[in-house]
């Protein structure tokens, strides 16, 4: 049975709201406390709570704002209402965390039907009205494979001159890698295939280099306050993750503050490098690139994918000359042990989205610069035994016909090593659905 929390210090509306609710098939938990609110919420981890925000004591905002903070309660629907309906009184319930803001004397019909157009009995917080598409095959598709900065132009047609965005579809979730400039025709595409429905949408960042990010304040469902976006990752080294978006919407770079944008926005710092996104099941892990990168990996029941954009092998950044002889076997023992780490996260993976920037000669003079050489992916992707490789994050001085040649160069790659690896380089539009194998009757 669906649970729902009221808190509200008005007695006769709290059992009004119990009888209504009740009748409709939800379990109802009620309160006139704040305080007490917060401990039952824990308590009873409801699929929706409404808060009433000028209660005596603990007030609503503050009640809403401590349930933000409560990981264990993330996936609730927080619905803040206040017999106040000035617009700053609204936009003070959202900022505190609440993701609607109803007007007393409630509509209860209109209010029963918003509660269960976006929850679910399972529990999951931020689910709109989701649609049949929904539930497709699971599949990738790419909107920007580019690294560094974006480079449209001739020379750039067949690969897509965009910078790191890529789209998953699975278990009824619409999951976006990193937001590079790609993002923003992922966003127009979106809107066109969801036209007048709301969107629950996942934005996983590997990290915040700017060609990682640099999209987002142009993704046009990010305007749209009928859409939920949660935002997951780490913040910089300095910066937390709802910091580093907003500093590069700051007044002189943009003319629209994130605080601005209309779409509901939670941003979420991992705590956890193995969490769930509905049904996806995913694993973080730490890449060796500069500042604070991961890679992630997503679990399904068709098929698993992993995004590791930025990414150089442990062993090449370890030059024996520059290390000291008696640490030299260390260092040498501490880089293998970091690549096992990633060839066991990257294990069996059906689809491996890798750094695969340089070619051979280019990285002998990039070493360090937290990428990858095609040679170096290939043999990563063998060793994990990867079943499809594609070859991401190229760089801006590379042109179709150099990007055809790399890729025919890692294709030869692996026929030499025959683990029978597909090998491709990604291209904007390119889709890859993922296939449940079907074991043979005996």
């Amino acid at each position: 049975m669906k649970t729902i929390l009221v808190i509200d210090d008005d007695a006769q509306l709290r059992s009004i709201l119990s009888t209504f609710l009740q009748h409709r098939g939800w379990e109802v938990v009620e309160t006139g406390d704040g305080d007490q609110g917060l401990e039952l919420a824990r308590k009873h981890l409801p699929q929706v709570i409404l808060c009433d925000l000028l209660m005596p004591g603990t007030n609503g905002f503050r009640v809403c704002s401590a349930i933000r903070d409560d990981d264990s309660l993330r996936y609730s629907l927080l619905v803040a209402m206040s017999g106040k309906g000035f617009e700053d009184t609204r936009q003070s319930a959202l900022e505190a965390g609440a993701d609607e803001f109803l007007v007393k004397p409630l509509d209860l019909e209109n209010f029963v039907s918003l509660v269960d157009g976006m929850s679910t009995p399972g529990g999951a917080r931020h689910r709109p009205v989701q649609t049949a598409a929904m539930d497709g095959p699971v599949f990738i598709r790419f909107w920007g494979v580019r690294g560094s900065i974006p480079v449209p132009g001739p020379d750039t047609v067949r690969y897509g001159g965009n910078t790191a965005c890529v789209e998953f579809r699975g278990e009824e979730e619409i999951i976006i890698l990193d937001s590079g400039s790609g993002i923003r025709p992922l966003g127009h595409a979106l809107e066109a295939e969801f036209a007048g429905k709301a969107l629950n949408l996942t934005l996983l960042l590997t990290h915040s280099h700017w060609d990682h990010i640099q999209g987002f304040p142009f993704f046009r469902p990010a305007y749209d306050a009928a859409n939920h976006l949660q935002i997951l990752g780490l913040g910089g080294t300095r910066e937390g993750l709802a910091g580093i978006f907003s500093a590069q919407m700051e007044s002189p770079y943009f003319p629209i503050g994130l605080a601005e944008l209309p779409s509901h926005l939670a941003f979420e710092e991992l705590r956890s490098m193995e969490f769930d996104v509905g049904r996806v099941k995913v694993q973080a892990a730490f890449a060796n690139h500069p500042g604070v990168c991961v890679g992630y990996r997503l679990n399904t029941s068709t098929g698993s994918v992993a995004f590791l954009p930025d990414h150089e092998p442990f062993h090449r950044t370890r030059n024996p000359h520059t290390v000291p002889d008696v640490l030299r076997d260390r260092a040498r023992d501490f880089a293998r042990s970091e690549d096992e780490k990633i060839i066991r996260f990257l294990e069996g993976v059906d689809v491996l989205i890798l750094d695969a920037q340089f070619d051979a000669d280019e990285y002998a003079h990039r070493t360090g610069w937290g990428h990858s050489s095609v040679d170096d992916a290939v043999d990563l992707a063998i060793r994990a035994r990867v079943k499809r490789l594609f070859l991401f994050h190229h760089d801006p001085a590379h042109n179709d016909d150099k990007m055809d040649q790399m890729a025919a160069h890692a294709r030869k790659l692996a026929a030499r090593l025959g683990q029978g690896l597909e090998v491709e380089a990604a291209r904007e539009g390119l889709k890859c659905e993922l296939k449940r194998e079907v074991q043979p009757r005996r």
